[in-house]
C-alpha cells in the first residue's frame, strides 16, 4: 500500500514515529507482529476504512515470522504434518506455497460448511 501510493519508508516512518529500519523489517517479515496501537497508526496513516482496514488488521495478526504450532492433544498425523512443514517450508517456492495455501483454504471451507461430526476444538 505504501509503494502503491508513492510514499517512501522514510516519510511513513517519520509519520508513525518509528525508524525507517523498523518499518523495513516489519514490511519484510523480519519483525514480530506489530502492536495494536501500531496497526491503528498505520490504518490512520493510510486513512482507510472498512475492508482495507480489516485487511491490514488481518495481515498484522498473521505477520509474526516465528510461528509455533502446538499439536498437544492432536493426532500423530497432525504432529507429523506440523513437523514436516516446519522442516521443509524453506525449500518451497512462491508457487508451491500458494498452491498449499489454496489447498488448505479450500479444505477448511469444506469443513466449515459440512455438518460437524468432530469433537469440539480446544
Amino acid at each position: 500500500m505504501r509503494r502503491e501510493r508513492g510514499i517512501s519508508q522514510k516519510q511513513m516512518a517519520a509519520a508513525l514515529g518509528v525508524t525507517p529500519s523498523y518499518l523495513s523489517a516489519l514490511e519484510h517479515g523480519r519483525r514480530g507482529r506489530p502492536s495494536w496501537p501500531m496497526v491503528q497508526k498505520i490504518i490512520g496513516f493510510f486513512n482507510v476504512i472498512w475492508d482495507e482496514a480489516e485487511e491490514l488488521q488481518d495481515l498484522a495478526s498473521v505477520s509474526d515470522p516465528r510461528v509455533t504450532i502446538d499439536t498437544a492433544g492432536l493426532s500423530p498425523q497432525a504432529t507429523l504434518l506440523a513437523n514436516r512443514l516446519s522442516r521443509s517450508i524453506s525449500l518451497l517456492d512462491r508457487g508451491d506455497i500458494d498452491a498449499l495455501t489454496n489447498c488448505l483454504e479450500d479444505r477448511l471451507e469444506r469443513v466449515r460448511k459440512a455438518p460437524s461430526t468432530r469433537p469440539a476444538s480446544r
